[in-house]
């Protein structure tokens, strides 16, 4: 029986909640080049490591684009000169916290690989954290999912 600790990655990156989105996505992007393995999202944690929620990419292209885009229209309805310093300043003075994920879905150690595969397809998630006793154990990737399944059915 294979389970979630068969395809965790203990090496996942986190965030304070206090930090801004500027900061952060500065934070994606140095990671990316560092692990040479683009990021798309980081878990939110308080000083003790304890899971407050999750930031994704998704979440940050969100904050960027205009909240009222759909009432307008469409972006070619609007005035877009300067809208992307807009933007650049709002996220130097909004925190992590402000746009994270709070509910997030976590997975146990123990949690069959079938039983994580339906979260993340029923969830629309690329990344769950395994959680045991209140502690992070690790990251389950959606790629690194679909590879310990294609690697089983290909033996």
């Amino acid at each position: 029986m294979y389970t979630a600790k068969d395809v965790l990655t203990d090496k996942f990156h986190t965030l304070s909640p206090a930090i801004s989105v500027a900061e952060a996505t500065k934070r994606f992007a140095r990671v990316s080049r560092e692990q040479e393995r683009r990021i798309f999202g980081m878990i939110v944690t308080d000083p003790s490591g304890r899971l407050l929620g999750m930031v994704s990419m998704y979440d940050i292209l969100l904050f960027i684009r205009p909240k009222h885009v759909q009432v307008w229209g469409g972006m070619e309805d609007i005035d877009v000169s300067g809208l992307l310093d807009m933007v650049s300043e709002r996220a130097r003075s909004t925190s992590v916290e402000e746009i994270m994920t709070t509910e997030v879905v976590t997975v146990t150690p123990d949690t069959h690989i079938m039983a994580v595969l339906d979260l993340m397809l029923r969830k629309h998630v690329r990344r769950i954290p395994v959680v045991a006793e209140g502690k992070i154990r690790g990251m389950v990737y959606l790629s690194d999912l679909f590879y310990f399944l294609v690697d089983r059915l290909s033996d």
